[in-house]
């Protein structure tokens, strides 16, 4: 009797993978599609690669705290601090990140780096298309993290849409 059961069960498991042989292909557009996501869609809370954001003065918000390092449980992010000058301002605080990498060969992506922020200097953004053959490319440094503009201004492009339609206001151009 167990025998008739255990056909019946492999009948209809078959049937229902040959109905769905039948059934059209629904496909994604992503690598041909529209836009700089290239047809894409992400949820808001998509963790991405990690983005390094600014201030309103277009200045770094990083002030070299090492709460990030300290929260990630993989241990891939790695910080030097250098000390901001008169002349030359980098952030907004007394120290800033002079080295900020982040290895993306340990990097699970969980989040606490973000959460750990006390100036909400890092965040995820949507970048997804970082599979290589060379394992030292995964290694990241500041200046590929760090953001053109600041977040208001539409840096991220997912974030305050509504902001960045109306105008936000442009970024203060130097020696102004």
């Amino acid at each position: 009797m167990s025998v008739i059961k255990n056909i019946g069960a492999i009948a209809k498991g078959m049937s229902i993978t040959f109905g769905e042989m039948l059934q059209p292909t629904t496909v994604e557009n992503y690598p041909d599609g529209p836009g700089p996501l290239k047809g894409a869609q992400f949820q808001e809370r998509f963790r991405g690669t990690h983005v390094l954001q600014r201030d309103e003065n277009g200045l770094e918000k990083c002030v070299a705290c090492f709460l990030c390092a300290a929260a990630c449980p993989s241990n891939c992010i790695y910080i030097e601090a250098a000390e901001n000058t008169a002349e030359q301002r980098i952030s907004g605080a007394e120290r800033y990140a002079k080295v900020y990498n982040i290895d993306y060969n340990r990097c699970i992506f969980c989040g606490y780096c973000v959460e750990a922020c006390p100036t909400d200097a890092i965040t995820h953004g949507h970048g997804f298309e970082s599979a290589t053959f060379n394992a030292s490319a995964l290694v990241y440094r500041k200046e590929q993290m760090l953001s053109p503009t600041p977040a208001h201004m539409g840096s991220n492009s997912v974030f305050n849409h509504a902001d960045v339609e109306a105008g936000a206001p442009a970024l203060p151009q130097a020696g102004s």
